[in-house]
């Protein structure tokens, strides 16, 4: 799992199914996310018929964009044909690395002739057995999103993997809330650290966020997250079950530079004065001057010394070593002091 223990976190630009059953849209999304400095575009990858029954029902997010539809038919008009996958990874070519979640075992079959470097398990499988077994079995690095998993389901996906062949530091496991938009006030951060805690033998730690906004990407990183995933869109305003939640073109490249922006401010954690600092240490500082005026001889005591700006005289760290001594020269007040 080297490719995810880098000096920098791994942003997934998650276009999800945002393409709208377009090659052109998908086309825009990578055009997008690669402008942005995400390391990943992406996308999803299922059969509808070996998804989901005719007779499921909608989430509530989805009810609101269209209540007539079923899920079913929702989800027809959102696949990505097999000619449409390679497409797609050719367009992403030597720009981005393409990746997808694939939601059903002939989808996992056909994704892995493109040797991916990850295999993506969304939250949705994560009680998926069989699928889980045939993941563990391609012998890949996994990234598994666990929204709506209690600690105990997370342990015994784990278990499935490992017992499966693969071991847990080719495991990266992201806290995700699975709602769209996700409230604030049901992220629950600190479980990613429970997370991390909970299984101390997988490779990283991570966050696949739901909110609206960047905030809590940028957070999740500065408590440690070695991962980010985040749905994007061409525009809120276009029709479909998750472009309401994503971030429109502009905000994911604020994102994708904040993040970056964190990044290089975590420095190496030794805590020393910075290059930029030095020239301002002489200005901000201070030393031992004259209150008024001192003549050769006089002692030096609390009524005629004082400390005050610049720097570059005797430190006001030796002003107990400085009283009871006599003065070697005579001092104009402000002049600074010197043995």
């Amino acid at each position: 799992m080297n490719q995810l223990l880098f000096n920098r976190t791994y942003i997934i630009a998650e276009a999800g199914v945002n393409h709208n059953g377009s090659i052109k849209t998908a086309k825009k999304l990578i055009d997008i996310a690669a402008d942005a400095g995400a390391d990943a575009v992406k996308f999803q990858s299922f059969k509808t018929d070996n998804l989901v029954c005719e007779s499921a029902p909608k989430a509530h997010y989805q009810k609101i964009e269209n209540s007539e539809e079923s899920q079913y038919q929702m989800l027809k008009k959102l696949e990505l044909s097999k000619e449409a996958h390679f497409e797609l990874i050719q367009y992403c070519s030597n720009r981005i690395q393409f990746l997808s979640s694939p939601f059903d075992r002939e989808s996992l079959a056909f994704l892995k002739q493109f040797n991916l470097p990850f295999t993506k398990i969304p939250s949705g499988e994560i009680t998926n057995l069989p699928l889980l077994i045939q993941i563990a079995r391609i012998m890949k690095p996994v990234i598994l999103s666990t929204g709506m998993a209690t600690i105990d389901e997370i342990g015994n996906a784990l278990d499935v993997l490992n017992k499966n062949g693969l071991d847990s530091n080719q495991i990266v496991i992201l806290h995700c809330i699975t709602d769209y938009p996700a409230r604030y006030q049901d992220v629950n951060l600190r479980a990613m650290l429970t997370i991390a805690k909970h299984f101390p033998d997988i490779a990283a730690f991570g966050y696949s966020d739901h909110t609206m906004g960047i905030e809590i990407p940028i957070a999740a990183v500065s408590l440690g997250a070695k991962v980010i995933e985040k749905h994007f869109t061409i525009s809120n305003q276009m029709s479909g079950p998750d472009h309401k939640a994503s971030l429109n073109p502009d905000e994911l490249k604020a994102m994708v530079k904040a993040i970056r922006n964190v990044e290089t401010a975590f420095g190496d954690g030794v805590k020393r004065p910075a290059a930029s600092e030095i020239l301002n240490k002489e200005i901000v500082r201070k030393s031992i001057v004259a209150s008024k005026n001192i003549l050769k001889d006089d002692i030096f005591c609390n009524q005629n010394i004082t400390v005050k700006r610049p720097g570059n005289g005797l430190s006001p760290m030796l002003w107990e070593d400085l009283i009871g001594k006599k003065a070697t020269k005579s001092f104009k007040k402000n002049e600074l002091i010197s043995l």
